[in-house]
Order: C-alpha cells, then structure tokens, then sequence
C-alpha cells in the first residue's frame, strides 16, 4: 500500500480525504510529530497549499498533499476565502466564524438568491521537496440565514449546494464526499497519478 501523508493537523480534512481515497495509506501531520507545519503565508490557495506540501515532502519519504479551502461569498467580494478558518479572530472556532459570516451577511443585506458562495479547494503534491503540481475544485451553492444539520465541519451547515436542498451538514458523508470542492480537487490530482503510473490512486464517482 502505498504511503501519502496530508499536509495538515485538521483532523475533519484528513477523515474527509482518507474516506474519499481508496487504496492508499493516509496519514497527516499528527503522526509525524517531527514535520512541523509552516506558517501559511500565501495570498492565494494555490500557494498556500504549495507552501504545505513543499515543506512536509522534505521531511517524509513519499508523496505529499496538501490541501488550502475555504467559503467564498459573492456578496462579500470572495470573503472570508484564504481567511475562512481564521475569519472570527485568530483564535476562531468553526461556531465563530459561521456566527461572523451571518452578521456580515445581514449586515450587507445579503436576502436569498444573492447569498451565493462557493467552497473553493486547491491541492498540491509534492515528493522529495520538488512540487508536482496544482488541483483546483470548486462547488457552487448558497448560504442559508441559520445553520441546518450537525455533519460536517467549518461553514458546512450554512451552504446548500447548487442542485440540492439539504446543506453540506444534513447531506450524509458519501453523498458530500462525491461532490465536494476537496472530491474535486482529489479527482484531479488522482488522473496526474494514474496517468504518472499510480492507477491505485482512485476517487469514487457519484451514483
């Protein structure tokens, strides 16, 4: 079985992407005690996600993702974004942040329609210090005026994705996890695998 470590200490994300990923063994920062994480000072996803994987491939023999996400809201001009974990305060908790993203809302009197939003993700994989490359994923949706389910993490129980009338935290896992921005993504990195002679690498595809 072959190894691939998440650049992360997001215990939801690495459940996600273990859960998604089939035949491989996944593994995050919590057992490499000796990887630390870097500080994430990118403006974009696309270059945090590169800064995560870049410096845990240099401590870890085997491949590497990493994954930058967050909420994107129109009415907010594409905030919270890079700042969606930390959007109520450094210290933030998910309740914070979704707290802090209805006040906005409400305050920029965002009603219905206009609360359109997307959860964007973009990994990078890496080996041996050297990038492999860049995936993006992104799903549409809408944020709802008050929090609906308890699956999920982050902004989940606040965004309904386009097509369906149950928010990300009412959706079961399975069905979450063949539509998400991070599937998505995944997908993608897993057709430069196969592609670059790891055709275990697979993504389950919605039914």
């Amino acid at each position: 079985m072959s190894a691939l470590l998440i650049a992360t200490k997001n215990a939801h994300k690495t459940a996600e992407i273990r859960a998604i990923l089939a035949g491989w063994d996944v593994s995050d920062l919590t057992a490499h005690p000796g990887i630390p994480a870097p500080d994430e000072t990118g403006a974009t996803f696309a270059a945090n996600a590169a800064i995560k994987a870049l410096a845990a491939s240099q401590r870890f023999a085997g491949l590497v993702l990493a994954d930058d996400s967050g909420l994107e809201v129109d009415a907010l001009g594409g905030a919270p974004g890079v700042r969606s974990a930390r959007y109520a305060g450094p210290v933030a908790t998910d309740a914070g942040n979704r707290a802090r993203l209805l006040r906005e809302l409400d305050a920029a009197g965002a009603r219905g329609r206009a609360r359109t939003a997307r959860f964007h993700c973009v990994m990078a994989l890496a080996e041996s210090g050297k990038l492999l490359g860049t995936f993006d994923g992104a799903v549409e949706g809408v944020i709802i005026n008050r929090e609906k389910g308890s699956g999920g993490f982050g902004y989940d129980a606040l965004f309904v994705p386009e097509g369906f009338c149950e928010t990300f935290g009412q959706l079961p896992a399975e069905v979450k996890n063949t539509l998400s921005h991070r599937s998505r993504a995944l997908a993608k990195a897993a057709a430069f695998l196969a592609e670059a002679g790891n055709p275990k690498f697979q993504i389950p595809r919605a039914k």
